[in-house]
């Protein structure tokens, strides 16, 4: 019986934008693996074209807050072609009120949130709330390790906030103190890898970046499964959530999820492996990622894990591997042991749903345009209506995709940090992967040998006044 075709794979990727897969994520698979790159404002048509010309059905790829809405128009002039994960899969991405919204939807518990894009409905809300309120940047491209989460203890400490950062939506949480919170990691919403975050005593950013600590031991079972809820309520093939842990109610609480996440280059083989599972009908086989491996794994210097590719496990048989699986036992919150093996069994690897429809259309739910003129004077938006801009969303300034060569982030690097430390650095992580972790992930950084706390702080200062720099000298 003639095999079926398998369907051709394309890898999206976005000038200034690192990458999330390559080729070798996807070892084994036989036909060739293209790859499509977006070239920013007004490379639509040409990107469609390429697509089309290329044959690809399948374009696999994380899409930035910045271009989302770009690609919910582009998905919908390549109907035949499927995006991996969707784009109702990657709405989280966008903003933090995208996250909310979800969340609402699907009865997941997140901390009370008000948005507003009414700036008077927000201010007056802020003078009559009870103290104290977190405040957050809803839009952009990244959280940056929690430089852009804020409490506030008084309205006037809000008043000034707001009017010095200009956030739109005004999006403020009610504080809700933590003992830590936990970032999970699901692959066919099977939980792969998590830790915990706790934060430094008397603070309570729990983001290393800010003085937190990571560990990977006793992360709940209650905790897996309301993220296993979250990942399938996205459909989302590969996704992560950070689940805080109330201190004095000790409820879980969904604070971030997204498709966009780092991961050690193993994981990113994983999910290679999956959606090679997925996309093939069975022809490859299923990952085996046993449950709480990571507890293992995180025993492994991070200098060294994040050099490891094509991690595998041995499946679980009386004959083999017998002591780890049947010794091993984990206690769930209400005290009941449980075998590795059977916890396992509830935590399987699934496929997701292929759809036809779409879940957020744009058109419901993209409230971007609210922030047109929402901090301007009469004066400014009159001058604006006169020079006939058309904005669909005014972007903050470090929003813009940062134009670098390789050679600029290195010498960037030596900048900051010298040249002696720039090497070591550079020796263990490459200078795009800098700044995309820069961007998206700082954390991230702290598992390279040589950056600590204060290094990573300098690190993001500099790159936010260079991003500035080039955003001036560019209007």
């Amino acid at each position: 019986m003639k095999k079926k075709k398998l369907p051709k794979i394309g890898l999206l990727y976005l000038d200034y934008v690192l990458r999330f897969f390559d080729r070798s994520n996807f070892r084994g698979w036989p036909d060739k693996i293209e790859t499509v790159t977006y070239h920013w404002q007004g490379d639509e048509e040409r990107f469609i074209k390429e697509v089309k010309k290329k044959k690809i059905d399948v374009l696999i790829g994380n899409i930035p807050a910045t271009a989302y809405e770009t690609f919910r128009k582009i998905a919908r002039e390549l109907p035949n072609v499927r995006f991996i994960p969707s784009l109702d899969a990657q709405f989280a991405n966008k903003s933090k009120e995208n996250v909310t919204r979800f969340c609402w939807k699907y009865n997941i518990p997140v901390p009370k949130t008000y948005i507003f894009y009414d700036k008077e409905e927000g201010i007056e809300f802020l003078k009559n709330t009870n103290y104290p309120k977190i405040i957050k940047r809803s839009y952009g491209p990244s959280n940056y390790g929690g430089y852009y989460v804020h409490k506030v203890d008084s309205y006037e400490e809000a008043k000034e906030l707001l009017e010095s950062k200009k956030y739109c939506p005004i999006y403020v949480q009610d504080f809700v103190p933590m003992s830590a919170d936990i970032r999970v990691m699901l692959i066919g919403h099977k939980p792969v890898c998590a830790f915990w975050r706790r934060p430094p005593k008397g603070h309570w950013l729990t983001n290393t970046s800010q003085g937190g600590s990571i560990d990977y031991q006793d992360v709940p079972e209650g905790v897996l499964e309301l993220a296993v809820k979250v990942s399938k309520a996205a459909n989302a093939e590969y996704w992560a959530c950070d689940i805080a842990v109330g201190k004095e109610d000790g409820k879980y609480r969904i604070l971030e999820c997204a498709t966009a996440f780092a991961a050690f280059p193993y994981i990113r083989d994983w999910i290679g492996q999956y959606l090679m599972w997925k996309l093939s009908e069975g022809r490859f086989p299923k990952p085996n990622i046993p449950i709480y491996n990571w507890e293992e794994l995180g025993k492994i210097d991070p200098s060294l894990l994040r050099t490891m590719r094509y991690i595998t496990f041995g499946r679980y048989t009386p004959s083999f591997d017998g002591e780890y699986f049947i010794n091993r036992q984990k206690v769930d919150e209400s005290g009941v042991v449980h075998p590795i093996w059977e916890l396992d069994e509830r935590f399987p690897m699934l496929g997701t749903e292929d759809r036809d429809y779409e879940e957020w259309p744009s058109e419901k739910w993209d409230f971007t345009k609210k922030c047109q003129n929402f901090w301007s004077s009469k004066q400014e938006v009159q001058a604006k209506e006169e020079g006939g801009e058309e904005h669909t969303f005014i972007e903050p300034q470090d929003a813009e995709p940062l134009t670098l060569q390789e050679e600029e982030i290195v010498e960037f690097v030596q900048n900051v940090l010298g040249k002696k430390r720039a090497k070591k650095i550079l020796d263990q992580i490459d200078a795009y992967n800098i700044a995309y972790a820069l961007d998206n992930d700082p954390d991230s950084l702290l598992q390279v040998k040589g950056i600590k706390e204060k290094r990573l702080k300098k690190l993001l200062d500099a790159w936010q006044e260079l991003k500035k720099e080039r955003f001036e000298t560019s209007i």
